[in-house]
């Protein structure tokens, strides 16, 4: 067994990749730092993990691209990570008349999106105004990215910041005083543009364009301000090459760590803080100058006493389905290759007033009719995490990710909910398939998908 020390200047509860990024700037700063984690893996959350055990393919269960992590922190801490552009930004698939086409944005073309905008809505109006409604978001980040590394920052002082020309003013106003289903109602005329706008308002969250509570715009900043670009991007190696850096980064600063530990309770009340947890059958006690909490307030709460009260803006709302497939299934809409289509976001079932009623139905306590959801294929730009002999043979992971999916709707029975939730999940991204999803899947030893 390790010999540990009983006490340590600071002591980080959960070895993910906040608690990581502490240890090191905590270790370099000359301090001792020990961090605890329940599992027998460090990483949390950015683990890359063999989720599909008959197939070598590594991607995390939970996270997938890379924009609100800081580059000043990459350079502080010497992090060798590679974050690579997506060719594609967003496919929106879309009848009109019995004939398929879609949406194309392009990271790397304008004039791709400019046309691909003209052909859904007949004109160049919405491009230009869709560029307008970003550049809110542009503005607003360049006012805001750099306190993320800075003590909070006050309302009153971000709109004394805001408070420099009409530009700004109208970006603090739309985007941090308005529910942003206004702004998007403003700006946008064509339903599935409007649509393709709130989905960064709404991933991970149980909200709607006019929610008073203002969680959606938090969500939408979130995903628009990432290093004053709001561009996200894939990790070369994925998610657990960013963990297996930060993990090194914390040793190299001289962080110490321990897993497969259970907290058994925190002893704030003394003139130290505590923790007392076991460890191979034992119970150990460690002292700190400071303790630092890389896990939720609801689990805080159970070893402080104090009752977790969550409110409605608290709770989660997402289902993901992680794929191996053998083939990427083409497209009914047959003037975008395939590749280029699922090189990006793609999206299903989210227009705007789609949306709105899939969120109403699921508000009721039921699944809703037309579940939307959208989709990222990692290996398009990225296929590292797949062995030599899978990226030979055109496999590809893909992760689905389902909105209007409130962690209370499957509170009373989630197996019978889960099975019925997949099943119209995928049913949604079959209708704009050649062939369905299930056909193109990876096959375990034990003929399961």
């Amino acid at each position: 067994m390790r010999m540990i020390k009983s006490r340590y200047d600071v002591v980080i509860l959960g070895a993910g990749h906040n608690g990581l990024v502490a240890a090191s700037y905590l270790g370099r700063a000359g301090l001792s730092v020990l961090l605890l984690e329940k599992n027998d893996y460090i990483g949390g959350a950015t683990t890359s993990q063999r989720v599909f055990p008959d197939y070598d393919a590594r991607l995390s269960r939970y996270s997938y691209l890379v924009s609100l992590f800081p580059e000043k922190i990459i350079r502080d801490l010497g992090l060798n990570l590679e974050l690579r552009r997506r060719a594609t930004g967003s496919f929106t698939p879309y009848t009109r008349n019995g004939h398929h086409d879609g949406l194309l944005l392009s990271n790397v073309d304008e004039e791709v999106s400019r046309r691909s905008m003209i052909d859904l809505t007949g004109s160049n109006k919405e491009h230009e105004q869709l560029k307008k409604l970003y550049n809110l978001s542009r503005v607003f980040a360049e006012h805001c990215w750099d306190s993320m590394l800075e003590p909070l920052v006050s309302k009153e002082e971000f709109r004394r910041r805001f408070d420099v020309d009409d530009v700004s003013r109208e970006a603090w106003r739309s985007l941090a005083e308005e529910p942003l289903g206004h702004a998007i109602e403003r700006y946008l005329q064509n339903d599935l543009v409007r649509g393709l706008v709130l989905t960064d308002a709404k991933v991970g969250l149980f909200t709607h364009p006019h929610d008073p509570s203002l969680v959606q715009n938090r969500c939408f900043l979130y995903h628009l301000i990432g290093n004053k670009t709001g561009e996200w991007k894939v990790p070369v190696g994925g998610m657990g090459r960013v963990a297996r850096e930060l993990e090194e980064a914390a040793r190299r600063s001289g962080a110490e760590f321990l897993t497969d530990i259970r907290i058994r309770a925190l002893g704030l009340k003394g003139k130290s803080p505590s923790v007392e947890f076991d460890m191979a059958g034992k119970k150990e006690t460690i002292e700190a100058r400071f303790l630092l909490v890389n896990f939720g307030r609801n689990v805080l709460a159970k070893f402080t006493g104090k009752p977790f009260q969550p409110d409605a803006t608290d709770e989660g709302s997402v289902f993901k389905i992680n794929m191996l497939l053998r083939r990427l299934p083409e497209l009914k809409a047959k003037k975008y290759p395939a590749a280029e289509a699922w090189c990006g976001t793609f999206h299903s079932d989210e227009g705007y007033e789609q949306m709105n009623q899939s969120y109403a139905r699921a508000a009721q306590g039921r699944l809703p009719e037309k579940t939307p959801c959208e989709v990222y294929c990692h290996t398009l730009t990225d296929d590292s995490i797949l062995a030599p002999d899978l990226r030979e043979q055109g496999y590809h992971t893909m992760t689905l990710f389902g909105l209007d999916a409130p962690w209370s709707l499957f509170a009373r029975d989630n197996r019978t909910l889960r099975k019925e939730a997949e099943k119209k999940f995928l049913a949604s991204m079959n209708q704009w398939l050649e062939e369905p999803l299930e056909d193109c899947l990876a096959v375990g030893r034990d003929g399961s998908l």
